[in-house]
């Protein structure tokens, strides 16, 4: 009979960085949450956390499990994009954007993906969910050593170490988010929110540049901070703004005066993949939605 991954065990939200009692920490990554199945037939599953197939997406992670991983094998992780020295989210959408064919092919080449192995769901043909974490790790690690793994996957560190865990923190400039707690007697439990997450939050001032919506009602904020020559650059957008923030911010943007120095200018890393979306500049007025200051 063929067996199927749960459903991912999920986090919420804590609010201190320090491991609790009873657990290990592992670094957080920005990437996505993705689940990998090969069976003994050969098939490959690559799944993401609301159960989308990405195996097309992103063929060198299924070459690698048919070539690496033995039959019936059910791993959880983070699949990651690595730019220099840091990890790019923004190529990872860009890779689901080329879901099959010589599209994803040559996303693969330019853009590798690897997957940052935390979890072993199954492996044999054993069920190994029910099991605690702890004995679940021990089973990964062997996994990595024995068989071995390599690139694509990289094993996800864990520690039970505080003093490890606070030091992890300090990679937030090469892409990590934060810190995941699991407790190590607990099993992998399907859709419970049972495991914390402790995001690294910074803070900084920036100029609202332009917005995506209407400057009435303004969707997000495209932000920008003046360089050295006193150029406005862009650094980034918010995330969706909701009801109450968007009039609230409405009521507070002005027009600019004169020429805005982002006129004409099309905004690309980080946008969602759908063409055709514009930003404005703060004004009086106004529609579209978008992606290029007008």
């Amino acid at each position: 009979m063929t067996w199927t991954l749960p459903e991912p065990m999920l986090t919420t939200p804590v609010g201190s960085p320090d491991l609790p009692p009873g657990s290990a920490a592992e670094p957080k990554w920005d990437g996505y949450r993705a689940q990998l199945a090969r069976y003994a037939d050969d098939r490959v599953m690559l799944r993401s956390r609301q159960g989308t197939d990405m195996t097309a997406a992103f063929p060198e992670i299924a070459d690698a499990a048919l070539a690496q991983l033995p039959g019936d094998s059910g791993l959880d992780g983070e699949l990651v994009v690595w730019e220099g020295e840091r990890l790019a989210f923004e190529r990872l959408q860009q890779r689901l954007a080329r879901r099959r064919g010589a599209g994803a092919l040559a996303a693969a080449r330019t853009w590798p993906a690897h997957l940052v192995v935390f979890d072993v769901l199954h492996l044999d043909g054993t069920d190994i969910s029910p099991w605690s974490y702890a004995r679940r790790r021990t089973v990964l690690e062997t996994l990595f050593a024995h068989t071995p793994l390599t690139a694509p996957f990289t094993l996800c560190p864990s520690t039970t170490d505080p003093d490890t865990a606070r030091d992890w923190l300090t990679w937030t400039s090469a892409g990590l988010e934060g810190l995941c707690f699991k407790r190590l007697a607990e099993p992998y439990r399907a859709r419970i929110r049972a495991w914390g997450k402790y995001k690294v939050r910074t803070t900084t001032e920036a100029i609202v540049g332009a917005v995506t919506g209407s400057a009435a009602a303004p969707r997000t904020l495209l932000l920008g901070r003046y360089d050295e020559s006193g150029r406005l650059r862009y650094t980034g957008r918010t995330v969706p703004l909701d009801r109450t923030a968007a009039a609230s911010l409405g009521t507070a943007l002005v027009p600019t005066r004169g020429r805005h120095p982002w006129t004409g200018r099309t905004f690309a890393a980080g946008w969602p993949r759908r063409p055709g979306r514009r930003a404005h500049r703060p004004a009086a007025g106004g529609g579209g939605r978008g992606r290029r200051c007008a």
